[in-house]
Formats: structure tokens, C-alpha cells, sequence
């Protein structure tokens, strides 16, 4: 399997990536956007560059299951890529607490806060879709 997944943190002012190796197996921290104008056009970049053919968004949801302002926004901005990548499957996964678990991540690698800033939202976008690519694996495992 060839496959590179690019893991999206959505936020209002950042947007942390992560990339897939090429087996789809681990996630690696990728960078970190500015949210803005060229958001979209930056996305396109790296797709082609890197050969990319999923995107994995992650939707923040309330600790109840249920999805607020910031969900609607990851789905927004899931749909403004869907127009812009008719090809790639874009799908959407549960981030809740994921940023939470970047912070410990990073401070437990001896970082800062004010380090950490810099990493927060591309470690964030890692274990989302460090998470979704062992659901992938399990799913594997179950079905035998």
C-alpha cells in the first residue's frame, strides 16, 4: 500500500499538519499554517508535492459527543478542500482531546510552553491521525 494520508488540526488562526509515511502506518509532526488567504493554496502544494491521496481533518467534538462551533468550522473548511481535491477522500475524525495530549507530549520531551507553541498544532494533527491510521490497522486485524 502506497498511501500518504495529511492530517489536518483546524484552527482559527493555526492549522497544524501531519503526514503519513508511505505504508500508512505511522504519523509524523509536518508544519504549521497561518489561517488565512493562502491556507488552501499552501494545502495544494504539499499535496502534490508529497503524493497525498487523503486527507484526514479533525473534528472537535464536545466531551457529550456533540459538535459545536468549532466542528462547523473543521467541516467548512473540509468541504472548501473537497472542492478544491474532487480525487481525494477527505474524511473527518474525532480530535477530542488530542491537543491536550500534544501538550503533555511536548513538555514531557522537555518543552516549554513557549516551545511547545510553535509544535502545538502539528503534534496535535499527529496523534489525530496517528489515530485514525491505528483504527485502520485494528480494522485490519479484526476482519483477520
Amino acid at each position: 500500500m502506497n498511501t500518504r494520508l495529511l492530517g489536518v488540526d483546524y484552527g482559527d488562526s493555526r492549522i497544524g499538519l501531519a503526514i503519513s509515511d508511505q505504508l500508512g502506518s505511522f504519523a509524523h509532526p509536518y508544519r504549521t499554517l497561518r489561517s488565512g488567504s493562502r491556507t488552501v493554496d499552501e494545502i495544494r502544494a504539499i499535496v502534490g508535492r508529497e503524493q497525498i491521496s487523503g486527507i484526514v481533518i479533525g473534528l472537535p467534538r464536545n466531551m457529550d459527543g456533540t459538535l459545536g462551533s468549532s466542528a462547523a468550522k473543521a467541516k467548512s473548511f473540509g468541504e472548501q478542500l473537497a472542492l478544491v481535491f474532487p480525487t481525494i477522500k477527505i474524511l473527518f475524525w474525532d480530535e477530542r482531546l488530542t491537543t491536550q495530549e500534544a501538550q503533555r507530549a511536548l513538555h514531557g520531551a522537555g518543552k516549554n510552553t513557549k516551545q511547545s507553541k510553535k509544535m502545538i498544532d502539528q503534534v496535535a494533527a499527529q496523534i489525530l491521525l496517528q489515530n485514525y491510521l491505528d483504527s485502520l490497522q485494528w480494522a485490519r486485524l479484526s476482519n483477520g
